[in-house]
């Protein structure tokens, strides 16, 4: 698809999202080239809905916007409007390359919130596996940076941990030395100061305060398992509003969150939308009301 100036891919986008279709767009970064992304879910006309900016999965190293459809679709089913991002890939396109694109993409679908979510939509990250790391990562950085406000990150086995030793890694790979989490590692971090860096591995951020509400869940055999529930009860050490849940009907997570020939987890998609939806709920402020005198 040709690059479209970004006001335009906000209007297709908008588009999309009133009339429930799933559409690809080209947006504008500034400074940067053109990142592909697909807008998910439909919002009724006076509604306001959830706008999330999803990460797909890939160890790093792999996946495009098809990847990226069982969650977004899980995401849209539970009510909110989706924009899942094309990020560049490694080794092509290592730290922070990928993270940057996609707190460019952030800013960028923070100003069109109101075209796309309505008037006052919440704005939140999302990722599995390997875009768990990213969106974790922008979460940092919208933090950092003072900007956009986020609602929440919704993390699904999120891949956290450079070292790739976990118990759960590791009975999920038999004790592999070598496998695909390690190696997308290795060519994501490309040199290894990198993996000092709270950016590239937030689970090591020696500072985790103050960022957005976070949704962690995991499968029962993930082998992202113990890193996600690792990260998770650091994010609550630092006073992050987090719920986290292991799902014992998801299996084959994370490769089936972002396998094309897989739908997904179909014995687990009620849990997770429902997780989803709950997840919305309670990170939405209720509607002002006004003042009126007695």
């Amino acid at each position: 698809m040709s690059p479209v100036p970004s006001s335009r891919s906000a209007e297709a986008a908008a588009r999309a999202a009133a009339q429930g279709v799933e559409a690809d767009l080209s947006i504008e970064l500034p400074g940067r080239e053109p990142v592909g992304a697909r807008v998910y879910g439909q919002r009724a006309k006076g509604d306001v809905a959830p706008l999330v900016l999803h990460f797909h999965g890939g160890t790093f190293v792999c996946g495009g916007l098809d990847n990226g459809r069982n969650v977004a679709r899980l995401l849209a089913g539970a009510g909110a409007v989706v924009v899942s991002l094309a990020y560049p890939l490694a080794p092509q396109s290592p730290f922070p390359e990928p993270i940057e694109v996609g707190y460019a993409a952030l800013e960028w679908l923070y100003k069109q919130r109101t075209k796309l979510g309505g008037k006052g939509a919440q704005v939140y990250l999302a990722g599995e596996e390997a875009g768990g790391n990213l969106a974790a990562a922008v979460a940092l950085i919208a933090r950092d940076r003072a900007h956009p406000p986020l609602a929440g990150q919704i993390l699904l086995s999120p891949m956290l941990d450079p070292c790739a030793g976990t118990a759960s890694l590791r009975n999920a790979t038999n004790d592999a030395a070598e496998c695909r989490w390690a190696s997308g590692w290795e060519k994501y971090l490309s040199c290894p100061s990198n993996a000092m860096h709270p950016y590239a591995v937030p689970s090591g951020s020696l500072r985790l305060s103050s960022l957005a509400p976070a949704l962690v869940l995991v499968g029962a055999d993930d082998a992202m398992r113990d890193e996600a529930l690792t990260f998770a009860g650091r994010l609550r050490a630092a006073g992050i509003e987090v719920t986290s849940s292991v799902l014992p009907s998801a299996s084959n997570w994370p490769k089936a969150l972002y396998d094309t020939e897989n739908t997904g987890c179909v014995a687990c998609e009620a849990s997770v939308q429902q997780h989803f939806r709950e997840f919305f709920s309670a990170t939405t402020p209720p509607p002002a009301t006004a003042n009126h005198p007695s």
